[in-house]
């Protein structure tokens, strides 16, 4: 088999699960725990090897790629439309870590949702997130980028909302798929001046170079617009600022889906696009400057409140948000290479201790009534570096969470609801309006 065939294969496979599950579903049948726990750990298992089959290959063989053979989508003018997989010195160390964790998480499942009613649907929702996150980081056009880029973030969605049951998880499974909206308007807009200054998206073509010494032949003006728009959409996706208040409404989901999306994948497909896009980047010195900024506020504004946190998960989220905030300053400065060695450890750490979350509570009571209730306190360094009047000052922030909620509420949600009701009001009238016959509206014209 052919490297480029099995790194197909890799890529499609958790799609299948997903695509024959939910056929077996519609037509009245539904998989049994057992049956269904041994095919996702039979599917990673798989997909691990494959993996590790791609990187040795390339390893062995010397070469920077693996590249499917590329399909044209179809043609307009100048314009081409293509499709294409790749995995490459960026791609493919995400792509053993994605089956990994993904796998892992799977296993994790099978005892902690055992006898749950929405097991069946976890598991489903699960297979279309490795496939919408494999489909993101071996993509070789941005069309096929942006593909994935919704699925995995329909599917992050519907497990925030996964007990359904209670209002609270609904609500903000609405209110981060808003957040998701905004965000992604940047990929949309970035890839339409993609195809307006380059008339192409594929990687290869874009970029001259393998990863990550590329370059991009775009002006620096075409550059810095593409670069936003780019970082606008990594932002949301990576919970960065003014994005961030989304990530602990997201800890309403089941505790491996928050591993898995929160703590180890989908946040960081935001830093894995700028790091895609990196050569764009190097080309435009105001967007790179703009991803210092937007990293750096997220990194101590993520700090300060994962301090005033009072339960673990949401803890562990800002925590996260820390680090990639760190990430986005990395590649901002121009240190792909370490943004990459960061993202892979962070991913690993983070999957752990949102798994652990749970026993970690037993055991820090355990040792906290082992030590008679007498642990040394952490973090005492800041008290003394900073007066008494500037701690109060940014215990309230940290507490009401940067006033990120308030801010965007009056700024963005609150504006969107109004004009909602707006168009809310005016569809009653346009609907009874229609129910009217034609002599009926004649007739109030002619009384009128």
């Amino acid at each position: 088999m052919t490297m480029d065939l099995l790194l197909a294969l890799l890529v499609i496979a958790p799609g299948a699960v997903f695509a024959a599950l939910s056929l077996a579903w519609l037509l009245g049948w539904t998989c049994g725990e057992k049956l269904l726990a041994r095919l996702t750990a039979f599917v990673y298992s798989a997909e691990v090897i494959a993996a590790a089959a791609i990187g040795a290959h390339m390893w062995i063989s010397g070469q920077t790629a693996v590249r499917t053979p590329v399909w044209q989508w179809f043609h307009a003018g100048s314009y081409e439309f293509e499709l294409s997989l790749v995995a490459d010195h960026l791609s493919w160390p995400l792509l053993q870590l994605t089956t990994v964790l993904v796998g892992l998480v799977g296993v994790f499942s099978v005892r902690y949702l055992h006898r749950d009613r929405g097991y069946f649907r976890f598991f489903l929702l699960l297979h279309l997130f490795a496939f919408g996150a494999l489909l993101v980081l071996t993509a070789g056009t941005f069309d096929l980028l942006l593909g994935g880029w919704e699925l995995a973030g329909i599917s992050s969605v519907l497990l925030i909302a996964f007990f359904d049951e209670r209002r609270e998880p609904v609500r903000n499974a609405v209110r981060v798929f808003g957040f998701y909206r905004v965000a992604d308007l940047g990929l949309l807009l970035g890839l339409f001046f993609l195809y307006r200054f380059q008339h192409t998206t594929q990687s290869i073509k874009l970029f001259h170079g393998v990863w990550p010494d590329g370059t991009v032949s775009m002006s620096t003006q075409a550059a810095t617009l593409v670069g936003l728009l780019l970082l606008l959409a990594a932002s949301g996706k990576s919970a960065q600022a003014p994005f961030s208040a989304w990530l602990p409404r997201a800890m309403e989901g089941p505790t491996p889906s928050s591993a898995i999306f929160y703590g180890a994948i989908s946040v960081h497909l935001g830093a894995y696009l700028l790091l895609r896009a990196e050569p764009v980047f190097r080309a435009a010195p105001v967007a790179a400057a703009a991803v210092i900024a937007v990293g750096t506020v997220t990194a101590v504004l993520a700090t300060l409140v994962h301090r005033a946190s009072t339960d673990a998960k949401t803890s562990l989220a800002y925590a996260g948000m820390a680090q990639l905030g760190i990430i986005f300053v990395e590649i901002g400065l121009g240190f792909p290479r370490l943004a990459l060695a960061h993202i892979m450890g962070h991913a690993v750490v983070r999957t752990l201790q949102f798994l652990r979350a749970p026993s970690m509570l037993h055991d820090y009571h355990r040792v906290h009534a082992a030590a008679g209730g007498h642990l040394v306190r952490t973090g005492t360094h800041y008290e003394r570096l900073l007066p008494e009047s500037a701690r109060l000052w940014l215990y309230r922030a940290a507490v009401e969470r940067g006033y990120q909620d308030a801010l965007l509420d009056r700024l963005v949600t609150g504006p969107i609801l109004t004009f909602a009701r707006w168009l809310e009001a005016i569809e009653p009238r346009s609907a009874q309006q229609e129910l009217k016959s034609p002599a009926s509206r004649l007739a109030e014209r002619v009384g009128g």
